[in-house]
């Protein structure tokens, strides 16, 4: 297999805000793997957050090049590289591969059922009350959004957006910027008001106080779930997962941590960095096996590639197996 691995950058529509900070250019790494006629194509985002940069990871997925040509394995990739962006891009790339070099979907390689529309929330980004509710009112004909939370005005936040937006379901998103003490205050009102997830709502580092702490609002674990190792510490804190590629290193070990998840009781969530369609379409299989679904990725972005997946007031669509798998 041949390696071409380059860097992308993708205007955000105006300014994504989460509790960590704005965001106005996605900036992705693509990776392509040319064995003769066919070609595999993956997609990462680096994560500051997770001590990732473009440059490194950059140097990880160039430093397998010399084992891709000798014709690398999905299963030997896994020990190669830690968790994380790299990983994500070369393994997808790898099921895209080997779904057009056999002309068996990836679905189907991944013993799947076949997948199917999808309904995916809508991101609002954190902002004032006011400004938060003026974004929802264009969605409020979608079915489900979710909020970005991060402090002081969260619940005014909620109860705006509600009244601009009174008939979605809405989830929430603290994005680690939360203390128990704030999350209990305010889990009641936001439970009042309708939202039926929050996200990480302590820093993934310090949730253990959720021990023994019943939410009135089911709680879902995201920066404290990387891999399947990481469910001991899942346990007893959270009702739900959420998985992303990019923090599982790829569709191989997201699908071994859904399945660890699911045996332990736990229930999914399938999310997204922002990234183009060639980002989710790895994750719909996912997707297909979570109760709630955050793909919006490419519809915070200004452009999309093509082909792309089609989204249609929160359906999102099978991707075409031109764009991957």
């Amino acid at each position: 297999m041949k390696l071409e691995v380059r860097q992308e950058d993708w205007p955000v529509a105006g300014v994504f805000t989460i509790a960590r900070g704005p965001q106005t250019v996605s900036r992705q790494v693509v990776v392509e793997l040319r064995d003769g006629e066919f070609h595999g194509h993956g997609e990462c985002e680096p994560q500051d957050h997770y001590g990732e940069t473009l440059d490194s990871v950059l140097a990880q997925i160039n430093g397998l090049r010399d084992l891709l040509r000798k014709g690398l394995s999905r299963q030997s990739l896994q020990e190669l590289l830690p968790a994380g962006a790299a990983r994500n891009a070369v393994d997808c790339a790898l099921w895209d591969l080997e779904a057009k070099r056999g002309g068996t979907p990836a679905w189907q390689l991944a013993g799947l059922d076949p997948p199917r529309v999808l309904t995916t929330v809508y991101t609002i980004s954190l902002d004032t009350p006011a400004a938060m509710a003026e974004q929802a009112a264009g969605y409020r004909a979608w079915p489900m959004l979710k909020l970005k939370l991060g402090g002081g005005e969260d619940v005014a936040r909620v109860q705006a957006v509600r009244r601009a937006a009174p008939d979605p379901r809405f989830i929430v998103d603290a994005n680690e910027s939360w203390d128990l003490s704030h999350l209990v205050a305010i889990a009641g009102d936001l439970k009042r008001l309708g939202v039926e997830l929050i996200e990480l709502p302590l820093p993934a580092g310090e949730d253990g106080d959720l021990a023994g702490f019943e939410s009135p609002v089911p709680l879902c674990a995201d920066e404290s779930c990387h891999t399947v190792e990481s469910l001991d510490g899942v346990e007893g804190r959270y009702e739900f997962v959420n998985i992303k590629l990019d923090k599982t290193g790829g569709l191989t070990e997201a699908l071994r941590l859904a399945r660890a998840a699911r045996e332990r009781g736990l229930r999914l969530m399938t999310g997204c960095m922002t990234g183009t369609s060639l980002a989710m379409a790895p994750a719909t299989l996912i997707a297909g096996l979570s109760e709630f679904v955050d793909l919006d990725g490419p519809l915070l972005l200004a452009r999309d590639r093509d082909p792309a997946i089609r989204y249609d007031k929160g359906r999102l669509y099978p991707p075409p197996a031109a764009l991957w798998g």
